[in-house]
Formats: structure tokens, sequence, C-alpha cells
């Protein structure tokens, strides 16, 4: 039995962590025993994984805080379990989890890049600090694992040069994102919406990074030609009491046509009720809207 030990920044719902629990799901019973350590306490995505029947356990650091006790306890739960890898998501996981790896018996580190091109303003500040770092350490862990080739493109023109790379792309459950003439019938029932008006969404937590304002820009010029359709917007954060969302609902444009429906646990269903999906994001690594809203079957609109 090989022991693997995750560390991760965060449980919240966002793409790397839920495709941190459906790996979690998937390797029940096989020949890894996991463990998952999350950097902050807290996130949804920490109740289901131990739902599984997998330890789920916690620095209790605070986001954007560098805390030094972090780094003792990481270093004491590795001596205490003895993984034989350590896998780490995420730079600032990345970086600590070398850390603790020196101090603790140096299991095999593993890092796991989730992000390809994306705006530079994130590689600016204590952010940039980071992965600059990262990339002088790169050929220090025993491997490096990219979710996409641009991915791998992009961390070596930083400077990345790890022993070795491995490209293991995001998986989708194919029972799960399904087209479902089922849901899209429920979706357009809670929502008030005919039959023969088309629906096209957006599934993204509220972020910079996902550029929800061009979204409502880019709609706003729609609906001037096209003024039955309907906008589905589904996330974290994604309410009409946050920008850029109240500012769009204050016009008269979205009336009637504007669907914030926050975060939802029946995003496969969500997903396959739309007639156009959308990606609006200014940078990636391997976007999972899109690959769910191609296994429901449903068309894609994305920037590059």
């Amino acid at each position: 039995m090989i022991r693997a030990l995750h560390l991760i920044p965060a449980l919240g719902t966002g793409g790397t962590e839920l495709m941190l629990y459906r790996l979690m799901a998937a390797m029940r019973g096989g020949a890894v025993e996991n463990i998952v350590v999350s950097m902050t306490p807290g996130g949804g995505i920490a109740d289901r994984i131990r739902n599984l029947g997998i330890e789920v356990e916690t620095l209790k650091m605070q986001p954007g805080r560098a805390d030094p006790r972090g780094l003792v306890r990481l270093a004491r739960i590795l001596r205490a379990w003895r993984p034989d890898i350590l896998q780490t998501w995420l730079y600032h996981a990345d970086l600590l989890g070398l850390l603790a790896a020196k101090f603790s018996g140096n299991p095999d580190v593993v890092w796991n890049i989730r992000c390809s091109k994306t705006d530079a303003r994130y590689y600016s500040g204590m952010s940039g600090l980071v992965v600059r770092t990262l990339a002088r350490l790169s050929p220090l862990p025993a491997a490096v694992i990219a979710n996409s080739v641009a991915g791998v493109e992009l961390h070596t023109e930083i400077g990345y040069r790890p022993r070795r790379w491995e490209v293991v792309p995001n998986g989708f459950d194919l029972q799960q994102y399904r087209p479902d003439p089922g849901a899209r019938r429920a979706i357009r029932q809670e929502l008030n919406i005919p039959e023969g008006d088309p629906i096209i969404g957006l599934v993204a937590r509220l972020d910079p990074l996902k550029d929800h304002s061009t979204f409502l820009r880019a709609a706003a010029i729609l609906l001037e030609s096209y003024p039955s359709v309907h906008f589905v917007l589904a996330g974290a954060g994604v309410t009409a009491q946050n920008f850029p969302f109240a500012q769009a609902l204050a016009t008269n444009d979205f009336a009637g046509r504007l669907h914030l429906l926050g975060h939802r646990t029946d995003i496969p269903q969500v997903t396959a009720a739309l007639d156009v999906a959308t990606c609006c994001s200014t940078g990636e690594g391997f976007p999972n809207i899109i690959g769910e809203a191609m296994a429901c079957g449903v068309p894609v609109v994305s920037t590059d």
C-alpha cells in the first residue's frame, strides 16, 4: 500500500478542489491510502472528502498570511503519518510542502500545476515572488504534474526546470455529466424561462480571473439583437448583491433576463440545461466548465 498525503491551500468549491475530491473518490479501495491536508480551515469540499472515509486535517493558517506555525504543523503530520508521496496542489502548497518535507523524512514531493497563461498581475507582489522562488526550486521535487501542455509551456518560460514533467489532463464523470432533457425542463421551470427562449450560461465563481464583467458587456450587446435570450450564471459569489451583477441589474437591459444562482450543488443539471455554455476567463489551465459542457452535449463559446 502506497501512502499519499495531499496538501492544498483550501477546500472551498473550485475546479482544483473538485478535481481532488473526484480523484479521492475514484481511488477508494485501490493501492493508495490517502490523507488530505488543507492549509486553511473549512470549505465544503472538506466534508465531502470526509464522507468518502478519507481523513482531512487543517494547518489552521489564515488566507493571505504567512504563518510559520503552519510549517511546523505540517512537518508534525508528515512525521506522524509517514507518507511515501507528498502531493502538493497549487503554488503556495508547493512551496510549503517542499520545505516541510526537508524536516520530516523526505517523502517524494510531487508538485501539481493547474494554470497556464493569465493576467500579468497574478505574477506580481507576493504571489509573483512565490512563483519565481518555485522556478528556482523546481529541480528538487521528484516530478511536476500539469493538467495541460499550455501549463508546461508557460512554466518552462518562467524558468521551471524539473527533473520530470507529467501532463495529466482533467477527467470527467460521463455518468454525472451527460445530455439530460429532464434537467433542461426542470431548470427552465425553476427560473420561469419559456421553452422557446435560448439560455446562455456561465458556471464560475466570482473572481477577477473569470471576468464576469466581459460576459455582462457581451450579454448586453447580444440582447439588442436577440431580446429573447436568457443568461444563467452560477458560482460562489454570483449574486445580485455583488459587483458587477448589482450594476447590471440596476439598468433595464437585463430585466427578467439575468438569472444569478449563486453557489449550486447541482451543476451537472444546470450545465445540461444550457443551450450555449461560455468561458470568459483571462487565463485557465484546463477549464472544467468546458469539458463538463462538452460532456453534456452543450456547445461552448470561450476566450482563447
